[in-house]
């Protein structure tokens, strides 16, 4: 195994993650997910030796990494960062091809082969009309996207990325994501990388990484989530005191839409409601009547009249 926790606990001066026993292969895509606050960007700095763990022992590549120097980990860990400073007067070349001097000495010339490989990891990135751009010119997204091009050009057997897709719209997400996935499974990389959004798990993690309740859980994508249907199905938000939810029997997305139009515009009890989705209607059953309406104007004008 490349990557190796054995009794690890996490943390400052208590413990945010207790007793972790687990490990990842060359090869793998894992995803970190936990909410905030619970210890995913602290195990991550704790991996990178940039925070001390409690107790127990982190290896990589069978090497403890209390025994290793800072240019022996960025040899073997590429990193992102969701926030990281950005460097003055650089462009997004500059920045790609930085990557690169992690193998030289910082006055080196980059080989011909070196320079055509951040050139295909900026095509990889659809950042080539934004090659010759300062990166303070550049949106969120594309400066992400530049910051993960950059780990890219490091050539390091590991990837960790702290919350990569942040600042990306859904297709620069795909195109981020697929390309993670194409370096593990066709160079052989391990790929870790964190975020609040199970979704990216089911398409592009083959394992999790679920912080809950001071424990690590890990394990297959697919079982994970079968054990865990709360991420499945977020509970909704609430934040209407006086409102009552009814009973509603429609698909997932219609009934969060329900959900959310009813608890901002009613303040009322209505569990003796029944809502049930009929294709272009719905139909709202009551102890003594029936109302079909077509749209959440009518719905809303139905429960005002008729309570």
């Amino acid at each position: 195994m490349f990557l190796h926790l054995k009794n690890t606990d996490v943390g400052y001066k208590n413990p945010l993650i207790k007793e972790v026993n687990t490990d990842l292969a060359l090869g793998d895509i894992c995803l970190l997910i936990g909410n905030n606050g619970v210890g995913k960007t602290t195990l991550i700095h704790s991996i990178l030796k940039q925070t001390s763990i409690l107790s127990g022992e982190i290896f990589i590549q069978e090497n403890n990494v209390a025994d290793l120097s800072t240019e022996d980990i960025a040899k073997l860990v590429a990193v992102v960062f969701s926030k990281a400073p950005v460097p003055a007067n650089y462009t997004v070349t500059d920045l790609i091809s930085l990557g690169k001097y992690i193998h030289y000495p910082y006055y080196f010339e980059l080989k011909n082969s070196d320079k055509n490989e951040v050139d295909e990891i900026i095509q990889s990135l659809n950042l080539t009309q934004y090659r010759d751009f300062l990166l303070t010119q550049l949106s969120d997204g594309n400066l992400q996207k530049a910051f993960i091009g950059r780990a890219l050009a490091q050539n390091s057997p590991m990837i960790i990325l702290d919350e990569p897709t942040t600042h990306l719209d859904d297709q620069n997400k795909i195109i981020i994501l697929k390309l993670l996935r194409d370096l593990a499974k066709k160079q052989n990389k391990l790929i870790l990388f964190s975020s609040h959004d199970w979704r990216l798990a089911k398409e592009f993690a083959d394992k999790i990484w679920l912080i809950n309740n001071e424990k690590l859980e890990a394990g297959i994508t697919e079982e994970i989530l079968l054990k865990h249907n709360e991420l499945l199905n977020p509970e909704i938000f609430e934040f209407n005191s006086g409102f009552v939810a009814p009973q509603i029997l429609a698909p997932e997305l219609h009934t969060e839409m329900l959900y959310s139009f009813l608890q901002k515009n009613v303040q009322k009890d209505l569990s003796a409601l029944q809502f049930k989705f009929k294709g272009g209607f719905w139909e709202i059953s009551t102890e003594n009547a029936q109302q079909n309406c077509t749209s959440f104007e009518d719905i809303l004008s139905f429960i005002t009249n008729s309570q």
